[in-house]
């Protein structure tokens, strides 16, 4: 919101899903405690706030922490904790095959990467990380559901955006499902990576109104929310 607001766009936020505890949340404390990893991977914002409750329960113990994304690591980095491994990209599938081709292997340690998990996260990350010598944990930690109501005001607020931003497939379908394909293929959609991207392709939404950014991070993502507005002549362009 902050990255928008300085660019005097107007935001309203419209919560369409929320995280539920999946069922080896309460496993993540042990396990920072134990510390037989050398990694711990952090592949969304949700799964860094999950992994901060888990790791203050645990008693904040020094880990080592690798991340996809720059938001993922801004809320980590919010928290006191320092990410020590950034992937490059952040673009769907690729993630996992950029966190596997690029994360380096520690000197004289268990070669473990710890992966507190979406119950509804592919394989794709662990697949790339097995593939090159590391063997994964996984633990499921949180689930992505719709939440029960929707606050009419605000969903009137929000029908009347030009531009609608999503931050993970999750809240597209649940877009989508809410106001219908045609009111939801009249605006510019503006997503935070490819999968977000793939899922409003994927649910009808005309190709030439889905936006997202090549490299990850909140910046880029509201660059391409003044993309959008510009695309519909919302805002002047820009000329670099």
């Amino acid at each position: 919101m902050a990255a928008l607001s300085k660019h005097s766009i107007q935001c309203v936020e419209l919560p369409l899903i929320e995280h539920a505890p999946g069922p080896d949340r309460d496993r993540l404390p042990g396990l920072l405690q134990a510390g037989a990893f050398d990694w711990v991977a952090c592949t969304s914002p949700e799964s860094a706030a999950v992994f901060l409750e888990g790791w203050r329960a645990a008693g904040s113990p020094k880990v080592r922490v690798a991340v996809v994304g720059g938001g993922t690591g801004e809320v980590l980095a919010a928290a006191g904790v320092t990410p020590e491994f950034t992937a490059t990209k952040a673009l769907g599938k690729a993630l996992g095959k950029v966190m596997g081709a690029e994360l380096p292997h520690i000197p004289g340690g268990s070669d473990v990467v710890l992966y507190p998990a979406s119950v509804k996260a592919s394989t794709d990350l662990q697949d790339s990380l097995a593939a090159a010598g590391f063997s994964v944990q996984r633990i499921n930690t949180y689930n992505t559901i719709g939440i029960s109501s929707v606050d009419q005001a605000l969903l009137q607020q929000a029908l009347a955006a030009d531009v609608v931003t999503f931050g993970s497939p999750s809240a597209v379908k649940a877009w989508v499902a809410l106001v219908g394909l045609q009111a939801a293929s009249q605006k510019m959609n503006v997503c935070i990576g490819s999968t977000s991207a793939r899922a409003c392709g994927n649910v009808g939404l005309p190709a030439d109104t889905i936006i997202f950014p090549d490299a990850p991070g909140i910046e880029e993502w509201a660059r391409c929310v003044l993309q959008g507005l510009q695309k519909i002549g919302k805002l002047p362009a820009v000329v670099a």
